[in-house]
């Protein structure tokens, strides 16, 4: 089987950055990715499209310290799918990237940041 995703976008808020019980770091943002088009009318189209993106360990660590809303990444990863009961016990679901890597796209702030790649993921 394969599962690899790879996109491009601006994070649409600041990371939100916590700890799980036993203290792993977990990061968890959305990246916004635009598509562009010409319709048949020769119009120009545009559509934002939203990932939900999770990473974990020292790749969270440096996400929280360096992203902000408006930050420009590509990141890569694999598709989860994650299942739980909210508090009136109904089922939700959602899918999300598990972020492996992170390439930072702004000129001014990656130039601060240690490269990023994330091989010790809890799963």
């Amino acid at each position: 089987m394969l599962n690899i995703v790879a996109i491009a976008g601006h994070l649409g808020a600041d990371p939100e950055l916590k700890y799980t019980s036993s203290g792993v770091p977990v990061a968890s943002f959305r990246i916004a990715v635009n598509e562009f088009w010409t319709n048949q009318d020769g119009e120009k189209q545009e559509r934002t499209h939203w990932f939900t993106c999770v990473a974990w360990r020292k790749l969270a660590e440096t996400i929280g310290e360096y992203l902000r809303k408006g930050s420009h990444v590509a990141v890569s990863g694999s598709l989860q799918q994650r299942t739980w009961q909210n508090e009136v016990g109904e089922t939700r679901s959602t899918v999300e990237i598990v972020v492996r890597s992170l390439t930072m796209l702004d000129k001014k702030k990656h130039e601060e940041a240690p490269p990023i790649e994330d091989e010790d993921i809890p799963f």
